[in-house]
């Protein structure tokens, strides 16, 4: 596949053409005053005097001047050239490698520039200009390590503009207003008497005002004031607005940069991607052709391009469920390769989840929900994020779901039954609160609501975040935030999503789950912190709630973590007495290890390994009640319950091991022997209904041979009255096997049927 190509189209295609984007503003004192006096047509939005100043600089024997006018005019191709010939030439030189890396950074490219940045610090390692352009990188990024690097500049230079404007920005991000405020303020006085355009500023003392829900007219009436053309005053308030996941506003916002300053490419190509996050996709298609037009650099706008040349291979379905005496719609997008297989389950799952949600928070839904799955993991990527190659399984923008289809990843490499949960529960919170609730709150509950509701109930805790536990990386409960937008350390991220399950955990089992909605309903007004929500639904300083959370832990955890040492060496000794075949050893050290660690149930499962070692003991009653207590903890590998299953039914549990194969649905359900088993099971047991869904599915699947599955559906059809069905269904089934007994037996038996009746 060549999926991988567009984010790569770049280094084969760097500056191929000349461009209109405009350079940013450049606040290092360096620059040339011929540059500067241009600086200022630009700055205002005289665009056509600007043109003609830069102009006139584009041939000047100064390299780098030349490189800077050409920059400005958008003849990026010969900037590039002129930048390139001049670092060549001259080594040492710091300033325009750092402009260099800028005219990357905005086309970009941001390996290529953090590379020139570092390069620039590797010559001068004090060059606060370098250290401010790879921040501004990570930033790009959402890498944690550009707040300590802008801490590191503005303690060594607080006389500059930029860094205190990109720790604005940062601050602003976490939702930290007072210190973006503060930053804004001291910015704005540097910037007056350093004679800087003041426009950033503007802009991001708007997106203050508009993020603590106030007027930010005033603050945009001054950038337009000194610049009608800055439609990057609304770019810049839409860029917030889609932090707090608020995709309606900062589609409005858009609209509005792009009215203003119609060739603000990179407002045309966020609206694009915001509309497609809306589920606009015709709308989205001519924002991003016309982004494209004016900025072939970008990798997302390419990125979503190819995608949409592809969404005519997705059918799209629409499906009303009934829920509590309410009818709601369920639009399905799915690959038409699979869209037949999944469908039934897509649809259930989605009910059992708007029934769940809808009882325990009180909300109903207001319009249609949408959920799309993306066979193609890189599809699902540009999807969400217009860049292959991210790690999430699935996205919730409002009223649309996007996430990877079973057939996106490996069997087992992900429940995708849990995924769709998870996000459904998004759908709740954020709609419930018009999306004020923060992020680490409706994370926590989609994490909580897979552990007590979804369909593979158990709290799971994986090692790596019992290993933060024990690290003390725990973040405090109004800080929570910043652990899934700039992650400090790796693996972060996730960790920040168990710790905010384990919040929720730890409400309900204090409190009970009501105590969950309201602090969810804290949020339903606007400008509540997540301090003050605590405070008013606990009745406790948030200091105190993490002093009882973190008491929560201890006593849930204490005796693995004292015991980590012991655990460690119990599993390790299971896992070498497995490898050895040495199955009494191995079964005595892997029960020790569960017995300390119950909620290991990812790869490698201490329950597992037990599981195994007694089966080979001969102990098999035993290895059962291993695999359930892994299975009742959140463990859902099909290897290891389809084990069970057969184990059962060995054992005389046909009804347990017809709900394991079950939910396997949920986690592997392009296994076509899963189908026939359950088809057959299910119409032993009456459940003609559930049956006959078993075989339409195995029949989608079309990777078997049809005749069985047509036979199938024929008997259940029968069984639901539907005569002319049944004996359509085994007309086929006798075409695609004309010698297949079973088939011929049945038909024998309608027809017969038909003539007794006649």
């Amino acid at each position: 596949m060549t999926r991988r190509l567009p984010q790569l189209l770049l280094l084969a295609a760097t500056f191929a053409a000349g461009s209109a984007l405009a350079q940013p503003i450049d606040y290092d004192p360096r620059r040339a005053p011929e540059l500067r006096a241009c600086d200022e047509h630009q700055y205002h939005g005289r665009v056509d005097q600007a043109r003609a100043c830069y102009s006139q600089l584009v041939n000047s024997p100064n390299a780098v001047m030349q490189a800077e006018a050409l920059w400005a005019i958008g003849d990026l191709q010969r900037a590039n050239e002129c930048f390139r010939d001049f670092v060549k030439a001259n080594a040492r030189a710091v300033q325009p490698r750092i402009r260099w890396a800028r005219l990357f950074l905005q086309t970009h490219q941001y390996n290529d520039a953090a590379e020139l940045f570092r390069d620039a610090l590797k010559i001068f390692p004090n060059d606060p200009h370098a250290k401010i352009g790879l921040a501004r990188v990570l930033a790009e990024r959402f890498e944690g390590e550009a707040g300590p690097l802008l801490e590191e500049v503005l303690r060594e230079h607080d006389d500059l503009v930029e860094a205190h404007l990109l720790s604005a920005q940062l601050a602003l991000e976490a939702g930290q207003h007072e210190a973006a405020q503060k930053a804004l303020e001291r910015a704005g006085d540097l910037a007056g008497k350093q004679k800087l355009p003041p426009l950033e500023i503007f802009a991001l003392r708007a997106a203050v005002e508009t993020s603590r829900d106030r007027d930010a007219q005033p603050w945009i009436k001054r950038a337009l004031d000194y610049n009608p053309r800055y439609g990057a005053v609304y770019e810049q308030l839409a860029h917030f607005e889609i932090m707090r996941r608020r995709y309606r506003e900062a589609t409005s916002l858009l609209q509005r940069a792009i009215e203003v300053q119609p060739d603000l490419w990179s407002a045309r190509a966020e609206l694009g991607s915001n509309l497609l996050r809306l589920g606009q996709i015709e709308e989205a298609r001519q924002q991003l052709t016309a982004a494209y037009s004016g900025d072939p650099y970008s990798p997302t706008t390419v990125n979503s391009l190819r995608l949409l040349d592809r969404i005519d291979q997705f059918d799209v379905s629409s499906t009303p469920v009934a829920v509590a005496g309410d009818t709601y719609v369920v639009r399905l997008r799915l690959h038409r390769s699979e869209s037949s297989v999944l469908e039934p389950y897509a649809i259930d799952l989605t009910q059992q989840a708007i029934t769940a949600f809808s009882r325990r928070y009180g909300f109903k839904l207001q319009e249609p929900v949408t959920v799309e799955l993306y066979p193609d993991h890189d599809d699902f990527a540009v999807r969400v994020a217009a860049l292959p190659g991210i790690g999430l399984l699935g996205v919730t923008f409002g009223y649309v779901v996007a996430m990877d289809s079973p057939s996106g990843r490996a069997s087992g490499d992900f429940h995708w039954g849990s995924t769709l949960w998870h996000e459904l529960a998004h759908v709740f919170t954020l709609e419930a609160t018009d999306h004020r609730v923060p992020r680490w709150l409706s994370e926590g509950i989609s994490v909580f609501e897979e552990w007590r509701t979804g369909p593979t109930p158990g709290v799971v805790v994986p090692p790596d975040v019992i290993t933060a536990l024990s690290e003390d990386k725990f973040l405090p409960v109004a800080d929570l935030d910043g652990g899934f937008i700039r992650p400090a350390y790796p693996n972060q991220i996730q960790v920040s999503y168990v710790q905010a399950g384990l919040i929720c955990l730890f409400i309900e089992q204090r409190w009970g789950f009501e105590r969950v909605a309201a602090l969810l309903h804290q949020f339903d007004r606007a400008n509540v912190t997540t301090a003050a929500a605590v405070q008013a639904t606990f009745k406790m300083a948030p200091a105190d709630f993490d002093k009882e959370f973190d008491a929560f832990l201890h006593s849930r955890y204490g005796a693995l973590l004292t015991g980590m040492n012991e655990y460690q060496a119990q599993y390790q000794a299971a896992r070498k007495s497995i490898q050895s075949e040495q199955w009494s050893d191995a079964a005595t050290t892997a029960k020790r290890a569960a017995e300390l660690y119950p909620e290991h149930v990812g790869p490698g499962s201490p329950h597992l390994l037990l599981a195994r070692a007694l089966d080979k003991l001969g102990r098999r009653p035993e290895a059962i009640v291993a695999v359930e207590k892994y299975r009742n903890a959140g463990g859902w590998d099909p290897t290891a319950l389809r084990e069970l299953a057969r184990w059962l039914d060995e054992a005389g549990r046909d009804q347990d091991a017809t709900a394991v194969l079950q939910s396997l649905n949920y986690a592997d359900p392009l296994n076509a022997e899963q189908h026939v088993q359950l088809g057959e099971r299910l119409l032993a047991d009456n459940r003609a209904e559930d049956s006959l869904r078993e075989f339409r599915v195995l029949l989608a699947l079309r990777e078997h041979d049809q005749a069985p599955a047509l036979f199938g559906a024929a008997r259940a059809l029968y069984a639901l009255g539907d005569r002319a069905a049944s004996r359509r269904n085994v007309l086929d089934a006798l075409a695609a096997a004309p010698h297949y007994k079973p088939a011929q037996e049945f038909l024998l038996k309608i027809v017969e049927e038909r003539t007794k009746n006649e």
